[in-house]
């Protein structure tokens, strides 16, 4: 198996640009894509934005450090030349099944046969996803929480197609960009994260959208009684208001019912989050 010099990160959102950053400040040569200059323009935001994160929040980042990895960061909107010669390539768009495979089967044809592909999909099996790759014995999933420097867990999730050494060449990139490694020894939809984060952020909404109680109250009735030290809302914020929507816009009747109050009354309103400056809370 070779050895993973050059990522391309597929997305230059919220989550995207982290992963992009990240690798970039641990040494490895990525190239960032999207899909328009607007797009890579908030992309260069978010960049300048995680320097000075990485500055005041991870130990050793220094001046230098950011400025290096920031240079070692490549942005494009051409999606072929973005993968070309690229030895891991992770796809980190939007969650829409379709849309992913779009993706899948145009770099497939584009990237050398020996490039691995991982998705970043919060909800999606690789399973769904593996026949558009072209390659499922080079694929697999690479889930990161947000914030990848401060929740550095990458969880690593195969399909019964995955060559092991694939997985096992994944696992040693996860750990070198400074993440732990979290081995799932099946496919479960919402991997280990996901599995216990969904289902609390949604009975957290059922009671802000059902009338019973605000989200502040939520929030601290959670951080009161657990000692934990943010709410699901809070939560909600920092994750940014998209994701969830998608994943609730997928989901059953009552889930479906959710996404329509998030859209309504934050997104439609440009409440997006922590990033746009308010979700459902204000930041400065």
């Amino acid at each position: 198996m070779g050895e993973i010099r050059k990522v391309t990160v597929l997305g230059a959102g919220v989550l995207g640009s982290q992963i992009a950053f990240q690798s970039a400040y641990k040494g490895y040569e990525v190239t960032s894509y999207d899909i328009s200059d607007e797009a890579l323009a908030g992309a260069r935001e978010r960049f300048a934005g995680l320097a000075e994160t990485y500055k005041r929040e991870v130990p050793g980042a220094t001046e230098q450090t950011v400025r290096e990895a920031h240079e070692r960061i490549t942005l494009t909107t051409d999606l072929n030349g973005s993968v070309a010669t690229a030895d891991l390539v992770i796809e980190a768009v939007p969650e829409i099944l379709s849309l992913k495979e779009e993706i899948y089967q145009k770099i497939g044809a584009a990237a050398p046969e020996a490039t691995i592909f991982a998705t970043n999909s919060s909800t999606l099996l690789p399973s769904d996803l593996k026949e558009s790759t072209g390659r499922p014995d080079r694929f697999l999933a690479l889930h990161f929480a947000n914030q990848v420097w401060r929740f550095n867990t990458a969880e690593i999730m195969g399909t019964p197609d995955t060559d092991p050494a694939v997985f096992a060449t994944v696992v040693e990139f996860a750990t070198a960009i400074g993440m732990v490694p979290i081995e799932l020894h099946k496919e479960k939809a919402g991997y280990v994260l996901n599995s216990l984060l969904v289902p609390f952020l949604a009975s957290a909404a059922e009671l802000a959208a059902g009338g019973y109680a605000d989200p502040e109250a939520v929030d601290n009735t959670w951080k009161i009684a657990t000692g934990a030290p943010i709410g699901p809302f809070q939560m909600y914020d920092i994750i940014g208001l998209a994701t969830p929507y998608n994943i609730m816009a997928g989901g059953d009747a009552d889930q479906q019912k959710l996404a329509v109050w998030l859209k309504e009354n934050y997104i439609d309103k440009g409440k997006l989050g922590l990033a746009s400056g308010e979700g459902f809370y204000k930041y400065s």
